[in-house]
């Protein structure tokens, strides 16, 4: 896995702390999730709670030299980044896009658009190179 220096590289020249938040989307787990995962049964939110964590040591493990804090939430996505950068007092959020168009994103939104009006900081989009850019 390698980092994306987006987020790495402002932090490593200002001597930054890079918190790395990982938001399990409770409405997600509602509707869909004992459909995606049913060999979880009602231990759900707990085996995702612990691969996130997982997931969260190992990246903070590939980052090197910066000094890296990681924080799991389960809640609306952009509300819980939101609310985070405002409890740790963020000075810039980097959020990647999916991309997403048309009546998808009409119907659910962009978590990145929600966070951009939101945020009490600067928010950094990073698109993901896989993703091609289409026009709305």
């Amino acid at each position: 896995m390698m980092t994306n220096p987006s987020f790495t590289g402002p932090a490593s020249s200002y001597g930054a702390s890079l918190y790395l938040l990982h938001v399990i989307d409770a409405q997600w787990i509602a509707t869909s999730g004992s459909v995606a995962f049913p060999e979880y049964g009602s231990n759900i939110l707990e085996r995702l709670e612990k691969y996130a964590e997982k997931g969260l040591i190992k990246l903070a493990e590939t980052i090197g030299e910066i000094d890296v804090v990681t924080s799991l939430r389960v809640g609306s996505p952009h509300v819980q980044i939101v609310q985070h950068a405002r409890d740790e007092d963020i000075d810039l959020v980097v959020v990647a896009t999916h991309g997403r168009s048309g009546l998808k994103h009409a119907l659910i939104g962009s978590v990145a658009e929600k966070i951009v009006q939101m945020a009490p900081c600067p928010v950094l989009t990073v698109k993901h190179p896989e993703h091609e850019f289409i026009m709305p």
